[in-house]
């Protein structure tokens, strides 16, 4: 059991997730997993850790070559206190996921899931967010996971991929036999439109409630984009980097401005 490689393994919706259990169910087949998930849903949460109070963690389950904790903090603060105190060694992959939502698009730069999985990039390790764009947690599965499985598997068997590396996976709501392959992507250029609902609580109080809906801003060919693979019937893969956010062309620009 020992030869098989160590997999660390998060989420942003919980550690009670069926997404989320359902992927620690299929990478246990070939790896020794050590999961640590939010207590609660923190989906939104992007990069968020915390630093206003103490972190908790419990263990939920360890079995066979299964260990999972839960944690009172953020995606972020599970994959920090993984690598800090929890693991016993360096595991060959992160996995964060399965989300159950869509992290597509300008949904990157929110997505507690691509946080946790870029934070393990920064570590060395190669990291994959995973997300169904079906927000059901009752969706069907079955697709998700033979193709998570593959990518799963071509990743850690690769030894010469650039580090770090950050991969924002996401799936079409579509069975096996109707997914056309996977894509190689760009992140689109598409938005959220927020808006904001207005209510009053029973005692007049005014609140409001984030709703919005997403506008797609590419206006030329949008073949290479995540959005049109999804849209398409293609599984999108988006290599991402966060961890550099310099404007390259921006810095050029100024250079020749500010003096």
């Amino acid at each position: 059991m020992n030869n098989k490689p160590l997999i660390l393994i998060t989420n942003d919706d919980g550690y009670a997730a069926p997404g989320f259990n359902a992927l620690i169910n299929m990478v246990s087949e070939f790896a020794r997993v050590v999961a640590v998930a939010p207590e609660i849903p923190q989906s939104g949460k992007s990069h968020a850790i915390t630093m206003d109070h103490p972190l908790f963690i419990r263990k939920i389950r360890q079995d066979n070559n299964v260990t999972i904790y839960a944690c009172s903090g953020t995606p972020t603060d599970c994959i920090k206190l993984a690598f800090d105190r929890l693991l016993q060694e360096r595991p060959s992959l992160t996995l964060s996921g399965i989300n159950h939502g869509s992290n597509s698009a300008i949904s990157v730069i929110y997505s507690g899931t691509i946080g946790a999985a870029a934070e393990a990039s920064y570590y060395g390790i190669p990291a994959i967010g995973l997300s169904l764009i079906d927000h059901n947690t009752e969706a069907d599965l079955e697709a998700t996971l033979h193709y998570s499985r593959k990518i799963i598997l071509d990743v850690i068997n690769r030894k010469d991929l650039p580090k770090p590396l950050c991969l924002n996976v996401n799936f079409p709501t579509l069975a096996t036999d109707q997914i056309k392959g996977i894509k190689l992507c760009r992140q689109s250029r598409g938005v959220w439109i927020e808006e904001f609902e207005q209510h009053f609580d029973p005692k007049g109080r005014e609140y409001y409630w984030l709703g919005g809906h997403f506008h797609d801003r590419e206006d030329g060919d949008k073949t290479e984009t995540d959005q049109w693979a999804l849209e398409n019937g293609y599984v999108s893969i988006v290599p991402v980097e966060m961890y550099d956010m310099t404007s390259y062309s921006t810095l050029e620009l100024l250079k020749g401005i500010i003096k």
